[in-house]
């Protein structure tokens, strides 16, 4: 396997001991390029930035994320690189002088120079053609702020496909999985779907935002692929060609409105998402749903996918007198809001329901800011069932102890994987639109349990309201699956 090394050297004015101190402790201190992690521990997720040249697409740096893989205090770290690119940053730190020699040495393995290539504008080479194989897509988001489910859900994507693989793959072919980012940003999205359909992707998996979705649509439609969006989502049109699984609001909002309110007493709302079509649709069916379980809505406001201060949002909450909160922003921008909260003491008074606080996002709010929020999803790493903890088992025997947290983000791509395998294998050809038509109606026993798909717009799947607690989530009540589009 080829690929390159970006070394970075800088001088501190201070001894090992006092520079290893500042690491994720201060912005701008030049240790590891304004790191900010919650836990100085094995397994913790640290964001940082990596210098890479202006003029190459961006402000002169990556926003990046990894994982502690081991600490040698006052002299080494070795991160394990999630996003935008999988490899390995290995910092050390030597005595010079009066000072201290920091070198940071940041692997880059082909798959991230073709990321970069397509991050500076420059078309990266297509995957290498494999005779008889079963090509299919995975757009996810590699880079921006819905990245912090991106590297579980490619890790989950790949043991899918390996998976039915072993098991004899797709119309006497293997699967093969080509991975393209969207960045969050709709515009490169529809420019890596074109470039997927130039692979040969019979089908294309798509754990993105609905604001991508919705740029990429056509341009399946009109390929000919199968478009299988896998996360929560807001529903709509569907077809042979285009299945939409995950959560939907109305379900979600209908188990934890009135459970909160009863809860709580609390009957004002204030709703705050991103902007774009899923927060905004999610919140119409929040109107509806707590006016029905006899609450009102307090306010409501809107940030652009990538904002970074929320406090003018925080103290407009709190002039609203709301004593409950629903979230819609995503990623790294739920992660922000929720800090924002908890620094602001609005936790200790205002309960929050966040419609996509999974996994990792909790983790990146972190522990103290992440507790006590609400979510409703599908599935959840703690979920107690027998499918779920061999699932689990081997999740962590191939990608390690250190390897990102699993959610119903991610999790939705590996049983989108298996379901569209059952399906391909009945269809001779392995025709994207008559693997479209075979797939309602399907069934898989799977980490969550059973799931069905019911039609090209419904997953029948139980859901469960949680409670985020330091290192996961805690249950509080669930719903089974009813006949309706939820």
């Amino acid at each position: 396997m080829g690929g390159i090394f970006l070394n970075e050297e800088t001088r501190v004015n201070a001894p090992p001991g006092e520079v290893f101190a500042l690491f994720g402790q201060d912005a701008g201190a030049g240790w590891l390029f304004d790191a900010a992690f919650d836990a100085l521990r094995p397994g913790a997720v640290v964001r940082f930035r990596i210098p890479w040249p202006a003029g190459c697409g961006g402000d002169g740096t990556l926003e990046a994320t990894g994982r502690i893989v081991s600490v040698r205090p006052g002299s080494r770290m070795v991160l394990a690189h999630e996003t935008p690119w999988r490899g390995r940053v290995v910092c050390t730190l030597t005595p010079d002088g009066s000072g201290t020699r920091v070198r940071v040495v940041a692997e880059i393995d082909d798959s991230g120079i073709a990321w970069l290539l397509a991050r500076s504008g420059f078309e990266p080479p297509g995957p290498a053609a494999e005779p008889g194989s079963h090509p299919v897509g995975l757009l996810v988001s590699l880079s921006g702020s819905a990245s912090v489910f991106a590297a579980a859900s490619e890790n989950l994507a790949r043991m899918a496909v390996d998976e039915a693989n072993a098991d004899g793959g797709v119309c006497g072919g293997p699967l093969r999985l080509v991975v393209a980012d969207d960045a969050t940003d709709a515009r490169v999205g529809a420019t890596r779907m074109r470039w997927l359909v130039r692979a040969g992707c019979r089908a294309v998996f798509t754990n993105v935002t609905s604001a991508t979705f919705a740029a990429i649509e056509p341009i399946a439609r009109a390929a000919g692929v199968l478009l299988i969006y896998t996360p929560v989502n807001e529903g709509g049109p569907a077809g042979h060609g285009l299945l939409r699984l995950g959560e939907r609001p109305a379900g979600q909002l209908s188990l934890a409105v009135p459970y909160l309110m009863r809860d709580s007493g609390g009957r004002r709302w204030f709703l705050a998402g991103n902007d774009y079509v899923w927060p905004r649709a999610s919140n119409r069916q929040a109107r509806r749903i707590i006016g029905a379980a006899g609450g009102e809505v307090a306010g409501e406001r809107y940030a652009a996918i990538g904002t970074r201060r929320f406090e003018p949002l925080v103290e407009e909450i709190e002039r609203s007198r709301a004593d409950l909160v629903v979230s819609t922003f995503v990623g790294a921008d739920e992660a922000l809001f929720e800090r924002a909260c908890h620094a602001a003491g609005l936790r200790a008074r205002v309960r929050t329901l966040s419609l996509a606080l999974d996994e990792a996002t909790r983790e990146h709010a972190g522990d103290a800011a992440g507790t006590g929020l609400y979510t409703a999803f599908g599935y959840y790493q703690q979920l107690p069932i027998a499918a779920n903890r061999a699932f689990l088992a081997r999740y962590r025997e191939r990608y390690g102890p250190v390897a990102p947290p699993v959610s119903s983000i991610s999790e939705s791509v590996y049983e989108a994987v298996h379901l569209y395998t059952a399906a391909a294998r009945g269809i001779k050809g392995g025709e994207p639109a008559e693997i479209g038509r075979a797939l309602p109606g399907s069934t898989l026993q799977g980490p969550r349990g059973r799931i069905r798909v019911a039609g090209h717009d419904l997953l029948e799947q139980d859901l469960h309201l949680v409670r985020a607690v330091p290192g996961g989530f805690a249950h509080e009540a669930t719903a089974e699956p009813k006949s309706r589009r939820l």
